[in-house]
């Protein structure tokens, strides 16, 4: 679970809510209307349905889940497990690569190939095209929801022009006048918190999944080839570091710093 969005999507509509019910002469039930709700929610997703086709609408509406909804491993976590992939390989043989089981399904079946004995080139070939299709689904995703954010206010305002066309229609009632333009400004408002408060926050959210996982599936694509081509555990290790930042580097060396010492300890 992503508590950031978690977190920021119950905090936001909180606080509108909050908004809503704190004025006690104001009925909460005057910012209900379904007409409104139709135009802006219904149309913006016909709209844009419209844009693209039904595959990607509904591959994006599977994929939002990971906004909220994503168990992703650590950099450092990776990197500690492909230098122990490579001190069994430089050990024991790539075969003994074929009896271990992984929880990251792309690190294993780069494994997997490894052990196989596949060329490098037709490693990085399929485990490139592999991470391709995985940043694209997050890619069209973001397009659609980021359409959404720009679609949502334009029909908000569709509705507020039919609301407006719908009282001006009425002005031989002077006290209908109000309540009608009311009404008329609440697709204004759906529009906005459609977009602004959920759709275009989603399609961020969705980019930043794609750089994560395009950074952890480049980091499995070179640590399984570097163990191809032979290179020792600590050698491994340092090319897949500059993936991580210098404070995530500085932290990994004194975790190890640490485990050292407390090994010298024990053996003393």
């Amino acid at each position: 679970m992503d508590l950031a969005s978690l977190i920021g999507i119950l905090a936001a509509f909180g606080i509108v809510f909050f908004a809503v019910l704190s004025d006690g002469n104001t009925s909460p039930m005057v910012f209900l209307n379904v007409p409104s709700i139709l135009i802006v929610i219904v149309g913006s997703f016909a709209v844009v349905m419209m844009k693209f086709n039904l595959s990607q609408f509904i591959g994006a509406i599977k994929v939002a889940s990971k906004a909220f909804i994503f168990k992703q491993q650590p950099a450092e976590e990776l990197i500690q497990k492909i230098v122990e992939i490579s001190q069994i390989a430089k050990k024991e043989g790539m075969l003994a690569l074929d009896e271990m089981e992984l929880e990251n399904k792309f690190l294993s079946q780069g494994v997997q190939m490894l052990a196989d004995g596949y060329q490098p080139e037709v490693i990085r070939e399929v485990l490139t095209k592999d991470m391709q299709m995985t940043v694209n689904r997050h890619k069209w995703g973001a397009k659609v929801f980021k359409s959404l954010g720009d679609i949502a206010p334009a029909m908000g305002m569709i509705g507020t022009l039919i609301g407006l066309v719908q009282m001006l229609s009425n002005m031989a009632d002077p006290q209908s006048i109000g309540p009608a333009m009311a009404v008329a400004l609440l697709t204004t408002l759906y529009g906005a918190m459609l977009a602004n408060m959920f759709a275009l926050p989603v399609a961020d959210k969705l980019e930043l999944r794609k750089v994560e996982e395009g950074c952890l599936k480049s980091i499995c694509i070179d640590g399984l080839l570097a163990i191809q081509e032979g290179h020792g555990a600590r050698v491994v290790e340092g090319l897949l570091k500059v993936y991580l930042s210098p404070k995530q580097r500085d932290a990994s060396a004194n975790e190890k710093d640490g485990a050292k010492l407390e090994e010298v300890a024990k053996a003393a």
